[in-house]
């Protein structure tokens, strides 16, 4: 009997699945190969290999990220730790303006987690992968004793190629340019609290987890010449703005009006003493784009479904160099620092 006519049964993960025996392959086969199926894949090497060549075509540039998710509780409203994985390293690599390919998956098994958990997180991976048209191509397996961690963790790596001239970077923010957000802030940071059950509030937040390569790729066409772009994830909002205004020397100023925050999420926030602006995001990205695209750009993106809500929220200015301020509907300033602390822990 070859290793794809076993039969897999065991409901819960031991220690045997991590043993690099029979159990640890039948794991792998029927899990994770199973799932992942494709032909990089599928020789089970312990790298997966490409040809420079086909890669070459596609850009002038590789680009490479890493991420690690620990997200608490694994399954909540909108995604899973799985697809939260997928969706966040895919994110990493369009924001540098690159085209993703290729994903690795690490993971870290507590010995007890219900087998149906994990094909049902691994499924969801495979389903996001297939959306944004990465592929899957290499991973490892460990499991550990009963609360050595919690769960499961998830590594992943991923690999895109940067087209030529495409040169999105932190520092190129421009006095004049204007700042976009794909739609409403803090969905994702909110569901988690949700989900988590601790506030008895009842609600129908969900996250906004979502990959944005498509989105990106769009507006590349439109605009070439984006000059920032990072997804918001911790820290959200304010965090990748200051992090904007530092790098590039210059004055970031918000409109409090504009910044697209659900009542939903703007309630709880106002019951648990938290900033929509500093809540995570699984699926918003903020670009810093000359003004001359601005009206094309968006009109652009609202074609797109993870673009529909897309708006100005601001612009920028030469001083104070290194400062978000907000403009509020109150007719005053606010300074918008950098996250101290972790208003929420474990989030993604």
């Amino acid at each position: 009997m070859n290793r794809s006519q076993r039969h897999f049964n065991a409901d819960i993960i031991t220690l045997a699945h991590g043993s690099g025996g029979k159990a640890m392959r039948d794991l792998i086969d029927h899990v994770f190969v199973k799932s992942f199926d494709n032909d990089y894949l599928k020789p089970l090497e312990d790298q997966a290999r490409f040809d420079l060549a086909a890669i070459e075509q596609q850009g002038d540039r590789l680009a490479l990220t890493t991420d690690s998710y620990v997200v608490d509780p694994l399954f909540f409203p909108g995604g899973d730790i799985g697809k939260l994985a997928v969706t966040g390293t895919v994110n990493d690599l369009a924001v540098g303006g690159a085209r993703p390919l290729y994903l690795t998956c690490g993971m870290i098994i507590e010995e007890g987690l219900a087998v149906e958990d994990l094909r049902r997180i691994v499924m969801s991976m495979q389903s996001a992968a297939r959306e944004a048209g990465v592929a899957i191509v290499t991973g490892d397996t460990k499991v550990v004793q009963r609360g050595a961690c919690d769960k499961l963790f998830i590594n992943t790596a991923g690999v895109g190629v940067i087209p030529q001239g495409v040169e999105i970077r932190a520092d190129k923010a421009k006095p004049g340019d204007v700042i976009i957000v794909n739609g409403y802030i803090g969905d994702h940071g909110a569901a988690i609290v949700d989900a988590r059950g601790e506030m008895a509030l009842e609600n129908t937040i969900q996250s906004d987890c979502q990959t944005l390569n498509g989105l990106i790729e769009m507006m590349l066409t439109v605009c070439p010449d984006i000059h920032c772009m990072r997804d918001a994830t911790r820290g959200g909002l304010a965090t990748v703005l200051n992090e904007f205004a530092e790098a590039s020397e210059v004055s970031v100023i918000l409109d409090e009006t504009a910044i697209p925050v659900r009542q939903e999420v703007r309630g709880m926030c106002e019951i648990l003493g938290l900033d929509p602006l500093y809540l995570a995001n699984e699926g918003k990205l903020v670009a810093v784009v000359p003004a001359s695209y601005t009206e094309t750009l968006i009109a652009q993106m609202k074609q797109h479904p993870a673009g529909r809500e897309s708006v100005i929220i601001g612009r920028v200015e030469g001083s104070p160099a290194g400062r978000v301020i907000l403009e509020t509907g109150f007719g005053g300033n606010r300074i918008i620092d950098m996250l101290v602390g972790e208003q929420l822990p474990r989030i993604c």
